[in-house]
């Protein structure tokens, strides 16, 4: 059994006596579902999926069908809150009316969904269930501690390939069923799912959008480049973008912005979650030593591993990167809110580095050899 690090804070969270509503959010295939399905069987707890009409039609704002509901169920588990964004309403009344516990998973944050959503302030916290991180693995997987190393960078490098959707790592199909299931995740869950839930016009569009992206990991992504070149509208290219981001496929790194006239950037740089996408949507899985993004694919890397520590740990900070108009660069800065900034350069090889980020920080290089361990020294 592969046990996820929020566990812990879902078990902790049903023990404790507040009755606030517990959302998980996370990409479609990212082990919501199943972790959800595990603490059902455990507690004895039914779950009702929202992707369902005759589920949805229990949650009806309405004292009757809700009076019903929390006889039956102190605790309620709700599978794809997003595909019902007029329950917010109801999860408001079981929560003020009939204190009731609520866990509900959804793949789009229903704050991006339902201008109701900010009804719900004070009654609610978050936790994050994404594609698998390296210490997840790492922490699942039995090894002595002579293999360690050989272990994690097994681990890293199967990651920049296949990514880290569960199905997929934990698959022991062939590279080929591997790659196949991976054009399933992009053709069923992200494209087309997440192109019907916001009523959105052009699957083909939508792909093509990634795909540009894809090929510009590592370097800022120009919207009016991305639209002349698909002979799109830079307004759809942008809510594209924005969509797939809300829905955790995209990660947005912005540049970071200082009263010294040097630093410069209008545009952002776009990373994915995972990298098994980002490498169907441009076919490629080769060998990374045969790559000449690999680079980039590791820059990637990084900044996902970096992404989910942040959300599934609650760590409260903004990530940028830095660039001063001479073309000098920070991969990544990372402000937490006493604004302390921590600064790291991602290397493939070890190089020495010399900052250029004009306030107090700390400054570290990440390469293919410390990488696990100064990731898990960001807190």
């Amino acid at each position: 059994m592969f046990i996820r690090t929020i566990e812990q804070k879902i078990n902790q969270y049903l023990k404790e006596k507040t009755d606030k509503i517990l959302f998980i959010w996370g990409p479609r295939r990212s082990g919501k579902t199943t972790l959800l399905s595990i603490i059902s069987k455990d507690k004895s707890i039914p779950i009702f999926n929202f992707d369902f009409i005759s589920d949805r039609d229990k949650f009806k704002p309405r004292r009757e069908i809700l009076e019903k509901i929390a006889k039956e169920h102190k605790i309620i588990f709700i599978d794809e809150v997003q595909s019902y964004p007029e329950s917010t309403l109801s999860l408001k009344l079981l929560h003020d009316e009939y204190k009731v516990k609520i866990i509900a998973t959804g793949s789009s944050e229903l704050r991006q969904k339902n201008a109701e959503f900010d009804s719900l302030a004070g009654r609610y916290e978050e936790l994050y269930c994404l594609p698998f991180s390296i210490e997840e693995i790492y922490n699942n997987t039995l090894h002595k501690s002579y293999d360690r190393d050989v272990m994690i960078n097994q681990i890293r490098d199967d990651i920049q390939i296949y990514g880290a959707y569960p199905e997929i790592y934990t698959s022991k199909e062939s590279k080929e069923k591997k790659i196949r299931l991976l054009e399933k995740i992009l053709e069923s869950y992200v494209l087309k799912d997440i192109i019907a839930l916001y009523d959105l016009k052009n699957v083909k569009l939508a792909k093509d959008i990634l795909t540009k992206v894809a090929l510009q990991i590592g370097q800022e992504v120009s919207l009016r480049e991305i639209a002349g070149s698909l002979q799109a509208n830079v307004v759809t290219v942008s809510n594209y973008i924005e969509v797939f981001i809300k829905n955790y496929i995209l990660i947005a790194l912005p540049s970071f912005k200082t009263n010294v006239r040097k630093a410069v950037s209008e545009n952002r740089k776009l990373y994915f979650y995972d990298l098994g996408i980002r490498n169907i949507l441009i076919k490629d899985f080769r060998n990374l030593d045969l790559r000449p993004d690999k680079g980039g694919v590791f820059e990637n890397f990084i900044i996902s591993e970096i992404e989910k520590r942040k959300k599934i740990r609650q760590l409260q900070m903004n990530s940028y990167f830095y660039r001063e108009y001479g073309g000098k660069e920070v991969d990544i800065v990372l402000e937490n809110y006493k604004k302390e900034y921590q600064c790291f350069e991602v290397k493939r090889t070890f190089k020495k580095t010399s900052s250029i980020f004009p306030l107090p920080h700390t400054m570290k290089v990440i390469d293919t050899k410390n990488y696990f361990e100064e990731i898990q020294t960001i807190r």
